[in-house]
């Protein structure tokens, strides 16, 4: 199974939930089992380095500077298989649906509801001002992460029964 989450600039939320995700698959048996590839991209701008407030909180969940750094931002025309390939696309707000190149949107769902079956917009922490305000959007992010990865595992384990 192919993930790939999407926001608007592929710098703050969806490269965060690459990171954190990609690390829940990995600590989960039945995820990693299950071949779970974990990716991100853009729908809106093309970027080219993580935001510095998402290097912080990735710092602060344990992640390597150097690997977070090395993280290049994708975009939708500049990395098109990414979308193709993707078995579901996860974004932040539905905003990012109507972003995302017409023939996929049906592999689109909102972070919110993948994790919990009803829509709730994940606003852009890049237009706050403190990493403080930044962080707590960011910790949004990883309950929602914490939820989807149980709703996966628990799809998963009821299919090798």
């Amino acid at each position: 199974m192919k993930i790939l989450f999407v926001c608007s600039s592929n710098v703050c939320r969806s490269p965060y939930a690459e990171f954190v995700f990609r690390r829940l698959v990995a600590q989960s048996p039945v995820l990693s089992g299950a071949g779970i590839e974990v990716s991100s991209s853009a729908v809106f701008n093309k970027s080219k380095t993580i935001f510095p407030k998402a290097v912080v909180s990735l710092e602060r969940e344990g992640f390597p500077k150097e690997e977070i750094l090395a993280f290049r931002p994708s975009f939708k025309w500049t990395s098109p298989e990414k979308f193709r390939d993707a078995d579901v696309i996860i974004g932040m707000s539905k905003m990012h649906r109507l972003l995302t190149p017409r023939k996929y949107r049906k592999k689109f769902m909102t972070l919110s509801y993948a994790a919990e079956g009803k829509y709730t917009p994940i606003p852009d922490p890049f237009l706050y001002k403190t990493q403080e305000e930044y962080d707590r959007v960011m910790s949004v992010i990883k309950v929602y992460l914490e939820k989807y990865a149980a709703v996966l595992e628990q799809k998963f384990s009821a299919a090798g029964e």
